[in-house]
């Protein structure tokens, strides 16, 4: 695998024990690695249902503006791989990295799946135009992407499962391809560039 100059993008609101959590744990899970690479925190402000998709959205367009980076991964703030190989970076076909996940005692839920963890290059994701705006509160965002990379000729792919192992922080429960990152409306209030992440604070 080449290496890449790295984007994670991870969707956030009130979830402030996994964010410190997931933080201190990839630092060094990810330098580890030696890879070149950013976390972006991106923050939803309203009260309106979360909007994981159109988040990740926010976070591609944002650092984009920081840096040219080749490789993003959408990453939700609650998952921790367990297996240092299994590399922070993409591959030559959009691949699923939480293929494994113990709350689904390791085993992948249903084949047409994309999401958890998810790396993919930088023009592989403007091909498919991002994520749907659309999915507010939780569910089915997942399965449009995997629709949007399907249809779009692409593979998907998956490490082993000794590879892409993850495991779930404890909490309590919480479209069309025309629709996505030509589409995206979204107001940055405020861009914090802290020494171990850079958080960008949006009203979606």
């Amino acid at each position: 695998m080449s290496q890449h100059h790295v984007a994670l993008i991870i969707p956030y609101r009130d979830r402030l024990k996994h964010l410190r959590d997931f933080v201190a744990y990839m630092h060094p899970f990810l330098q580890l690695q030696k890879l070149d690479y950013r976390i972006f925190i991106i923050e939803q402000t309203n009260r309106r249902p979360f909007n994981r998709a159109k988040l990740f959205n926010v976070g591609f367009k944002e650092a984009e503006k920081i840096s040219d980076f080749h490789c993003y991964i959408f990453h939700d703030v609650d998952l921790i791989p367990t297996n240092v190989n299994n590399i922070y970076g993409c591959t030559q076909f959009p691949r699923h990295m939480s293929a494994n996940i113990d709350i689904f005692e390791y085993k992948l839920p249903y084949a047409d799946i994309l999401g958890g963890a998810v790396a993919i290059l930088k023009e592989q994701f403007v091909e498919v135009n991002g994520f749907s705006n659309s999915f507010f509160g939780w569910g089915g965002e997942d399965d449009d992407f995997f629709n949007r990379v399907t249809k779009n000729g692409s593979k998907i792919c998956r490490f082993g499962p000794s590879v892409s192992k993850y495991i779930m922080l404890s909490h309590k429960k919480e479209k069309p391809s025309t629709d996505g990152l030509n589409s995206l409306k979204y107001t940055v209030v405020q861009l914090e560039m802290l020494p171990l992440y850079t958080r960008v604070l949006v009203d979606i």
